[in-house]
């Protein structure tokens, strides 16, 4: 928001684990018209801009806060299993840093979205809001 017009593409999957508050996931995606700076997850509903909730993967231009974040491809495949020490807000919008419960019910509730950024489009190249597939 507002929207941007690219050739980029990309896919989003992911699993929530409430008993072992774990959220296993698959990033990927290609095509993308400046290099890949950064990817999360943000709380907010479909047209609407909303804070970082959780990292997806980082690069040395815009590294991520928490260490276990993994590296950005240009292009490709990024997975990784985010846990409760992995959230990081936004605190402004009610979620609190290491609540996973309310992260997975913004997800769950079809008000949070993946957002890959690049260089080119700093404010994010691909967006998607997420749903559930099941």
């Amino acid at each position: 928001v507002p929207a941007v017009s690219s050739a980029a593409s990309g896919r989003f999957k992911a699993r929530i684990d409430s008993a072992s508050q774990t959220l296993s996931y698959e990033l990927s995606y290609s095509g993308l018209e400046g290099d890949v700076r950064q990817a999360h997850i943000h709380f907010g509903q479909h047209g609407v801009n909303g804070g970082i909730m959780v990292w997806l993967c980082q690069t040395a231009a815009n590294p991520s806060p928490v260490a276990t974040t993994p590296p950005c491809p240009q292009s490709g495949t990024v997975s990784g299993v985010i846990s409760a020490a992995d959230v990081i807000g936004p605190a402004g919008q009610g979620i609190a840093a290491t609540e996973f419960a309310e992260m997975a019910k913004a997800i769950n509730a079809g008000v949070a979205y993946v957002n890959v950024h690049s260089s080119k489009f700093p404010g994010g190249e691909i967006r998607g809001q997420l749903r559930d597939d099941d």
